[in-house]
């Protein structure tokens, strides 16, 4: 590529922060919830990189078309996020179904549910290099760059006013946006550098611990991840999530501590077929829909059963959809909650924001 640099790119990081931080000098953007993507173009070659460094075209290929025309200046580096936009709101799981290996697949997903490209910063542009140039210098770059830029790529919005960004922090979440992110004006592009500031959502819930799954270098003797889950109106428990985040000496305790919830745990369980279902697979050394992607090849995702007598403490940032968005953080146990209060109704619900500012479409 006639580029200033070519990939690989590791991408400018973020650090998280429980409010948006004070003073002046700030600029504000939503925080999308979808894939991590550097886009570099040189006329009709386009390379979709994400952010650890991995080739993001095959899985995304009415992008490619629409990232090569002119839309998009002739020559430039992009910085932004894959995402899908759905009836309600961002669809990060239907950005999961992509990472397919069967190209038919993937082409057939790309059109029931194409993607969108939302850009937020500008490398390069044509010869130069813009990577030393503080953001206030790149932003007005980058509009002017995405002037003539129409579906699926888009502009992500920003501002520098604070009272706004909290605003967009209270509405976004329900149309699946993160949070909000906050980026120094006057510093320069640091490639693999933590310097921007994310700040996300943080709420707490009541979970069943209905199983977990050993640790990787502890089998036996560590618990890797506690099975979370909530009940619906109908009494049904639905796994939510996960909570993972122990040291290696509560790892070992909670082996200790979960033992007699195991004993006769598969009798009567909710999620017994799928436990079944699990073992069958292992006997026949076969994978399970959706058991294994392309993020996770060769984890272990074998579970223990437990008995759903225990209740614990979580913090989730949001839903996506019926499940945590992502890994919960354990609080504490809960002794004196009941099992069968753990219901979908204690979690809060948001409003959804209306994506019409930037895609041009409401849900």
């Amino acid at each position: 590529m006639r580029l200033p640099f070519a990939p690989p790119l590791a991408p400018m990081l973020s650090r998280a922060a429980d409010a948006l931080p004070g003073g002046d000098g700030w600029q504000f953007e939503p925080k999308w919830d979808g894939f991590r993507t550097l886009v570099f173009r040189d006329g009709d070659e386009v390379i979709l990189q994400s952010r650890d460094s991995r080739p993001m075209n095959r899985y995304f290929p009415e992008l490619l078309a629409s990232l090569s025309a002119a839309m998009l200046p002739e020559r430039c580096v992009l910085d932004g996020e894959i995402v899908i936009v759905g009836p309600s709101g961002l669809d990060f799981e239907a950005l999961l179904l992509r990472i397919h290996p069967a190209e038919s697949r993937v082409k057939l997903l790309a059109a029931q549910s194409p993607a969108s490209y939302v850009a937020w910063d500008l490398l390069a542009l044509g010869d130069e290099d813009l990577r030393e140039a503080p953001l206030a210098g790149r932003r007005p770059r980058l509009e002017q760059a995405l002037s003539g830029a129409a579906p699926p790529v888009h502009l992500s919005p920003a501002t520098r006013d604070r009272a706004l960004a909290e605003d967009w922090f209270r509405r976004f979440e329900g149309a699946g946006l993160d949070g909000v992110m906050a980026k120094r004006l006057d510093e320069p592009y640091r490639a693999g550098e933590r310097t921007m500031i994310k700040v996300k959502h943080a709420r707490t819930a009541d979970c069943v611990v209905a199983g977990f799954r050993w640790h990787k270098n502890g089998k036996d003797t560590m618990v890797g991840s506690l099975l979370l889950g909530l009940y619906d109106d109908q009494g049904t428990l639905h796994h939510v999530g996960v909570s993972a985040a122990f040291t290696n000496a509560v790892r070992g305790q909670l082996v200790t501590e979960l033992a007699p919830l195991r004993e006769n745990a598969l009798e009567g369980h909710p999620w017994r077929g799928w436990a079944e279902a699990q073992e069958e697979a292992n006997a026949k050394m076969q994978r399970l829909p959706g058991a294994s992607s392309r993020w996770n090849r060769g984890k272990d995702l074998s579970w223990e059963p437990l008995r759903p007598e225990r209740v614990c403490e979580v913090a989730y940032d949001h839903m996506q959809g019926d499940r945590f968005r992502h890994a919960a953080q354990f609080v504490r146990w809960r002794p004196d909650k009941r099992p069968e209060d753990c219901r979908y109704d204690q979690l809060e619900v948001t409003p959804a924001y209306e994506l019409e500012r930037v895609f041009g479409v409401s849900h």
